[in-house]
């Protein structure tokens, strides 16, 4: 089939590859390059550095309801445009383009999990089992029906790898879905709205650690957490990011900090955090250990909310 995909960041890369190994693939739509923090260098998206190696034509359009763009999509003829993170909503005129429509790759059992945050949600909320749905897409925010759902147990993943092990999945099941749409054996199964839920964006305050937290919310908004967006606490005005953390069985008064065993304590409402990897302001990642060596944390001393 002739596909248009559109996606942008890393977990759209493995749909655009198998869709590239059995599809002909005419075009990739993918958000236009950002300025990073530091340097001011534009850097593009992961899906765009994926296409280029691939030799597919890239497009980064800051919108889809210009007419232009419309008519420009409207020659490429796709049968299919598949969208996995794209980042962008599809207008009305775009979503009538392809013949077998617009199919989204969403990390989310649908209708759990409705929206832009999906996997980070699910951590958050201690679902035990996430997947992935392949949906026919609306103009609605994924209420579109679904043809086929894939899932996994969650474990004590962070939200990096669980993105990893959903991306190979929702490839897999893309592709099984493409092959059902070709075979014309495939079948929408409506959403039941009535027990949908909505994943909104992460924002700081939901990966927050502060001392009253109970020690189940605070390891799964550490797990939530990514390079992006980093659980943290401040130590004398000097704000930590915590990497990688788990419950640790040693005893920590609430808002202190403690040298442990193994790593550095981390003390809360009802339980001690041990925070295996830490990332002081302006410093690489480190063990906790290493930190509180260095800091000369061996007593406890006291944190707050960054």
């Amino acid at each position: 089939m002739r596909v248009v995909f559109m996606g942008s960041p890393e977990f759209a890369v493995p749909a655009l590859q198998a869709l590239n190994a059995a599809h002909e693939v005419v075009a990739v739509y993918t958000q236009p390059d950002k300025v990073r923090r530091r340097g001011r260098e534009l850097v593009p998206t992961a899906v765009k550095q994926a296409a280029l190696e691939l030799g597919v034509e890239v497009f980064e359009p800051r919108t889809l309801r210009d007419a232009d763009e419309i008519t420009r999509l409207s020659a490429m003829a796709p049968d299919v445009i598949c969208v996995a993170a794209y980042g962008m909503i599809l207008p009305p005129d775009v979503l009538a383009i392809p013949a077998h429509g617009c199919v989204n790759v969403h990390a989310s059992l649908l209708p759990r999990h409705r929206g832009a945050a999906p996997i980070h949600r699910a951590i958050l909320e201690g679902d035990h089992v996430v997947g992935v749905s392949i949906m026919r897409m609306e103009e609605g925010l994924d209420t579109g029906p679904f043809a086929l759902t894939t899932q996994t147990r969650v474990g004590d993943s962070d939200v990096t790898s669980l993105t990893e092990t959903l991306a190979t999945l929702g490839a897999e099941a893309l592709m099984e879905t493409l092959d059902a749409i070709e075979n014309g054996t495939v079948t929408w199964i409506a959403q039941d709205d009535s027990i949908a839920t909505y994943a909104s964006k992460i924002s700081d305050s939901d990966l927050a650690l502060y001392p009253d937290l109970c020690l189940v919310d605070a390891i799964r908004r550490v797990r939530a957490s990514s390079p992006s967006a980093r659980s943290k606490l401040a130590v004398a005005g000097r704000t930590i990011d915590v990497v990688r953390a788990s419950a640790s069985t040693e005893s920590i008064a609430p808002g202190t900090l403690r040298l442990g065993s193994e790593c550095l304590l981390v003390g809360f409402a009802d339980g001690a955090m041990c925070a295996q990897e830490v990332r002081p302001e302006g410093k690489q990642v480190m063990s906790g250990r290493s930190f509180a060596l260095g800091a000369r944390i061996a007593d406890s001393v006291c944190w707050e909310r960054a």
